[in-house]
């Protein structure tokens, strides 16, 4: 990024001080609106601002997703975090190191370029002149727009970026602290609440009288139509309460789920609006026009399935609301909390508290609304919500089913002169306030709620959410994007991790294996031959190198090697990933190798992590996950419902990263996921003959696709 390009955070978050000041003596306060969800941002933040500010890491204190205190920088999604959130801090942190070193040249009467910055003191030619960021602090107005202009240092002098420093959130959560979850103030309030079964349901009865009798211990009911929750001073009794009520409400009404929801045909067959893109590409790739290949793949709708439920607290007293919550959007959950409560949102603070993972948009935002809506009410003590396992599975907002229709027609060499891809599915975003909607589930449940606005999904133009990498990296003459959007089905769809990119990438990567042997070139040959872009090409070739690609002729048979291949969102990282795996009465993954180039690694460590956790998800997504329906709504609801990776499956992973460190820092975090599942569905063809277009590539869909055949 050059240095007169304003981060979108910054066009948002003008002011120097809304980033950085200096108010206590020896400790630069620094503030950032992207939030810690489990991806290391905030020790890569401190490394970006210790660099450019020339201090010690240990003298920054860090205030991330503090409505009051932070820069707004809306959601912490989509591997944005680096590539938005650090390149503003890079360039207000220089400017801020600039605008010091000039008042002090200037006191002194030295030369800017003599001067020198060392744990924030100052110093020319090697003289402490006894200034140091705090004493020059009231002579340096920071209340001033980030020009964008002061220079960033080059990489060459980095000290700090480029090295693993240790995770500073990590240590507390090791030993079983700092999570959201372990927040329990003196007086504090404990609420559940009884979520609708399906879309719109009506509550027609709840016995109280008989749901008292089966509790044992005293607890308050707050009602609102369709919102009920129970409300106590232990933990235990509102648990014994919603466990209760589960059993003794009677609903009916609203939109029961077909018993066909999400399945390939299902999708094909709801109502769609149609968007049509129409790319140019290289004229070299058109050399001629031969046979159309068509295939058609399928993905089932998922959920997030972080490991802890969702929690939220709330206190309401002289007219203002605190909320902690570990939502991914401090700044929007606070205007919804506000205007849908009916409170200025200058008396409404959020702020974020780690929460046991997110992988997209969970419940955290609903847990949140629904501690501020009871603590309205209560006014005075804090009120803390926690979701029900039962409810993090039936009420989340769920990932999109998709169905994938891939057409290509073929060069006189076998290689694509153009592409249709053709996508059927809900939209991959609902978070709150898209569309015009609160998108906040017992909000919906109230006496005030509004009629829904229509949805969108994200268009492609702002990365895509079904369309999501929909469109090939290589280099194809034409093509053409397909979209069905599913506007009106009767669920809650939203992010998951990459959203449609995961399933695209995993559907184009196995045509392209297919178009592979049919023209009889190895799939690692046929990829760089349709490659121009260096930095791809040295991906996949180093993926090939590690993993001995070309030379592992010794496989056993049902054992064999996949490839995956990606740049996420066209400008992300770039990555491949190759699988070796082992077909028996299951699929069992024995090494995976990943190649990544990020562009500027701020911390190597942090990278490597993010990258071998969207390792695992991706490939617990490609071979495990499913959410069930049955008798009109969601019939997951434990675990045992949901079978995810389990320790025992995860095989050894080796990661590479190429650092390009004059290009621009760009996400990791949701990079590995297609790559890995199309890596996985290329080796179960290889090893077993048969391509199985159908997600999860489980027993059953093995069976089905060998059967089929």
């Amino acid at each position: 990024m050059s240095n007169n390009d304003l981060s979108p955070s910054l066009i948002k978050n003008p002011l120097i001080s809304q980033w950085v000041s200096f108010e206590t003596p020896g400790s630069v306060r620094v503030g950032s609106g992207k939030v810690e969800i489990g991806q290391g941002i905030l020790t890569a933040f401190l490394q970006i601002a210790a660099e450019e500010l020339d201090v010690n890491v240990d003298q920054i204190q860090l205030v991330s997703g503090h409505t009051a205190i932070s820069p707004d920088e809306g959601t912490t999604s989509g591997s944005y975090s680096i590539s938005v959130g650090g390149a503003a801090l890079r360039l207000v942190c220089a400017e801020t190191r600039e605008l010091f070193v000039s008042k002090f040249a200037e006191i002194n009467g030295c030369a800017i370029e003599d001067v020198i910055v060392e744990g924030g003191k100052f110093s020319s030619r090697g003289r402490f002149a006894g200034e140091d960021y705090w004493t020059l602090s009231p002579l340096v107005a920071l209340d001033r727009k980030v020009t964008g202009m002061a220079l960033t240092k080059r990489p060459s002098s980095y000290r700090v970026v480029g090295r693993s420093l240790p995770r500073t959130d990590l240590q507390e959560k090791l030993a079983g602290k700092g999570l959201i979850h372990d927040l329990a103030p003196q007086g504090c309030k404990h609420a559940r609440v009884l979520h609708q079964p399906w879309w719109d349901a009506q509550l027609a009865d709840l016995d109280e009288a008989r749901l008292r009798k089966a509790v044992a211990g005293a607890f308050d009911i707050i009602r609102d139509v369709n919102f009920v929750a129970f409300v106590a001073d232990t933990e235990f009794v509102v648990v014994q309460a919603l466990q209760a009520a589960r059993s003794l409400a009677v609903w009916h009404g609203g939109r029961q789920l077909a018993p066909d929801i999400g399945q390939s045909d299902w999708l094909k067959a709801q109502h769609q609006e149609e968007t049509v893109t129409d790319t140019a590409g290289s004229e070299a790739a058109c050399s001629g026009a031969g046979d159309a290949i068509k295939m058609v793949f399928y993905r089932p709708f998922l959920t997030y399935a972080s490991i802890g439920p969702s929690c939220g607290l709330a206190q309401f007293t002289e007219g203002r609301l605190t909320v902690w919550s570990h939502t991914q959007s401090p700044m929007p959950l606070r205007n919804w909390v506000a205007d849908l409560l009916d409170l200025d949102r200058s008396t409404v603070t959020v702020v974020h508290v780690p929460g046991a993972g997110a992988y997209g948009h969970n419940t955290a935002d609903d847990a949140a609304f629904e501690a501020a809506l009871i603590a309205v009410r209560l006014k005075g003590p804090v009120v803390k919500v926690i979701w029900s396992r039962e409810d993090e599975f039936t009420c989340a907002p769920l990932s999109a089913a998709m169905r994938v229709e891939l057409t290509a027609t073929l060069n006189g060499d076998g290689r694509p002169s153009d592409w249709t891809t053709e996508i059927w599915s809900p939209p991959h975003a609902q978070r709150p306030g898209m569309n015009g909607n609160a998108n906040l589930l017992s909000h919906y449940a109230l006496s005030s709620a509004p009629k829904r606005n229509p949805v969108k999904d994200t268009p492609l133009q702002a990365a895509g959410g079904a369309t999501r990498n929909a469109i090939p990296i290589y280099d194809f003459y034409k093509h053409r994007l397909v979209h069905h959007m599913l506007p009106d089905i009767p669920l809650r769809t939203s992010s998951l991790r990459s959203l449609g990119a995961w399933f695209n990438v995993y559907a184009i990567e196995s045509f392209v294996d297919e178009l592979a042997g049919r023209a009889g070139v190895d799939p690692v040959d046929f990829r760089l031959s349709m490659l121009s872009d260096p930095r791809a090409k040295a991906v996949v070739a180093r993926v090939a190198e590690l993993s001995r690609w070309f030379d592992r002729h010794d496989l056993p048979s049902g054992s064999a090697l996949g490839l995956g291949f990606a740049r996420y969102k066209y400008k992300a990282a770039y990555c491949a990933v190759v699988t070796e795996l082992e077909l028996d009465q299951d699929v069992r993954l024995k090494h995976i190798w990943c190649v990544a180039d990020p562009g500027l690694v701020i911390n190597p460590d942090g990278v490597r992590n993010q990258l071998e956790g969207g390792i695992i998800q991706g490939a617990s997504f490609t071979l495990r996950e499913k959410i069930k329906f049955d008798r009109g709504k969601v019939a997951t609801e434990h675990w045992d419902d949901y079978p995810v990776l389990r320790f025992s499956d995860i095989p050894e992973i080796e990661i590479d990263i190429i650092s390009s460190a004059n290009d621009p820092a760009v996400g990791v975090g949701e990079v590995a996921l297609g790559p890995v599942a199309a890596s996985i569905s290329n080796a179960v063809a290889r090893a077993l003959g048969v391509r199985v277009n159908t997600a999860p590539i489980n027993r059953d869909n093995i069976l089905f696709a060998v059967n089929s055949q």
